[in-house]
């Protein structure tokens, strides 16, 4: 195992992590800031009124992508359990 495969393997893993949580930060930043731009709008500064619409939000999104996500961390840990014989010497 040399060092180039070390990098490799660390860029992919840092992508993958991107690519897998990017559906989910991005719909609860787009929830939180609308509802935040409502209670700005109506003068109601209430904590717990972005939770419920954000949970449900994450929910759709896993939903809908989930399997998605699920497929492309079974190809990567596949790909990485494959290439473990590759460094027995």
């Amino acid at each position: 195992m040399d060092e180039a495969y070390l990098i490799t393997l660390s860029q992919n893993a840092i992508t993958l992590m991107l690519v897998i949580a990017g559906p989910i930060l991005l719909i609860s930043l787009l929830i939180g800031t609308i509802i935040s731009l409502i209670q700005a709008a109506t003068q109601v500064n209430e904590v717990t009124m972005t939770f419920i619409p954000k949970l449900v939000g994450i929910g759709l999104i896993l939903l809908l992508l989930g399997s998605w996500m699920m497929q492309q961390l079974l190809v990567f840990t596949a790909g990485i359990f494959n290439s473990l014989p590759n460094f027995v010497r």
